[in-house]
């Protein structure tokens, strides 16, 4: 939790009854970078003291963090306590409970009975992306932190983003490098491979390489408004899509410190989803070339994206469905559940299509070993067919 006198400090120092204390002197010099003056220059108010008591006056945070929950109980808890350990402590919290039956709203009106940077927001269920983009339209800030109920928030992490948005005003997107923690807890291998400069960005974006961790992203809130927020037909690679968007309007970047902790575990919805994720994450790609080249994104206004064989057709430009094609079999060749359900199709499709692409045979024997032995035979039978 943040330190009783630390957020007291601050308090007062907003509504102009006590003087600012050098506790929260590093969040009003970059409340002063982000938050429109009230003054004139050339006056004597453009004194720190009188700056900071302007732009408090009005009681709008800094900074507004989204964190929508469904069913996080067992996560949540260390989640928000995360947030309100931040040495950056000028936010408001939305914390939205989205139609959850584990008992996770209850935690959620707890917490804000005790902090009032908390909003509560308990509805029925209408999932993520529209979550996302309601805590959008609610957010009072400037600045959106993005942050999942399942992860842990670095208490230096607001402190290093503001900061880092303060003196790269070009830039309207900052992630952090993450750690990789387990269910428990336990840290796992940690990898940074998130870019770290824009043009790394754009460099990984045609490579394949990896972009953002969605719950460490801050951003400027009217540069994703602008860009129509979240899209709902990107169901499970939301995110992914608003990166290529907002790629061609703003530079995207990433601090090369980890100051999140990613928590892997079987439930998650990338493990569960893995196909229809990785599905649209292709066409995302796809739809990120056409833009490229100055022509229409079809998918601009979709609620649902199109089956894999109508691609041709809706982007008219041929081989878009057989590119997606090996695009998800690349990156589920090592998914079980993926292998188990609808992704083994997809599988099948591609091999037909080209039987050349590396890891194939070893799908056969992780097949086997999966107790799938009847798709392991089908596998191995197309795969020398095609190259027959």
């Amino acid at each position: 939790m943040i330190p009783t006198a630390c957020w007291l400090a601050a308090s007062l120092a907003r509504s102009g009854k006590a003087t600012v204390t050098h506790h929260t002197a590093q969040d009003l010099v970059i409340q002063a970078i982000f938050t429109p003056r009230r003054y004139e220059r050339g006056t004597k108010k453009e004194g720190f003291g009188s700056v900071a008591a302007a732009m408090n006056s009005g009681g709008i945070p800094t900074l507004s963090v989204a964190m929508s929950v469904y069913n996080a109980a067992r996560f949540l808890p260390d989640a928000v306590d995360s947030i309100l350990a931040q040495d950056f402590t000028d936010f408001e919290l939305l914390l939205l409970d989205d139609g959850s039956t584990d008992g996770s709203a209850q935690i959620v009106e707890d917490y804000a009975r005790r902090d009032p940077r908390i909003r509560p927001i308990i509805r029925e269920n209408r999932g993520l992306i529209v979550s996302l983009n309601q805590m959008l339209d609610e957010a009072r800030a400037d600045i959106v932190a993005r942050m999942d109920a399942d992860d842990i928030a670095l208490p230096q992490r607001f402190t290093r983003q503001m900061q880092f948005l303060a003196d790269n005003p070009q830039c309207g997107v900052v992630g952090t490098w993450c750690y990789d923690i387990d269910e428990d807890g336990n840290q796992m291998a940690y990898d940074p491979g998130h870019p770290v400069t824009h043009d790394d960005f754009l460099d990984n974006i045609r490579n394949g390489g990896p972009l953002l961790c969605h719950p460490s992203v801050m951003f400027r809130r009217d540069l994703v408004l602008a860009q129509g927020g979240y899209h709902q037909a990107f169901r499970h690679c939301e995110d992914l899509d608003l990166w290529l968007r907002l790629a061609s309007v703003t530079q995207i970047a990433n601090i090369p410190e980890p100051l999140l902790q990613y928590r892997h575990y079987s439930g998650q919805v990338s493990k569960r989803h893995a196909t229809e994720q990785q599905v649209g994450a292709a066409i995302a790609y796809e739809a990120y070339k056409l833009r490229e080249e100055g022509r229409p994104d079809p998918t601009a206004e979709m609620e649902r994206l199109p089956a894999i064989d109508q691609l041709d057709k809706v982007f008219c430009k041929p081989g878009v469905a057989r590119q997606v094609r090996r695009h998800v079999t690349d990156n589920i060749l090592y998914s079980p559940v993926a292998l188990r359900a609808d992704g083994f199709d997809i599988v099948m499709q591609h091999v037909a299509e080209d039987a050349s692409a590396p890891g194939l045979w070893r799908a056969v024997l992780r097949l086997l070993r999966l107790g799938a032995p009847g798709r392991a035979m089908r596998l191995a039978t197309q795969l020398v067919t095609s190259r027959g």
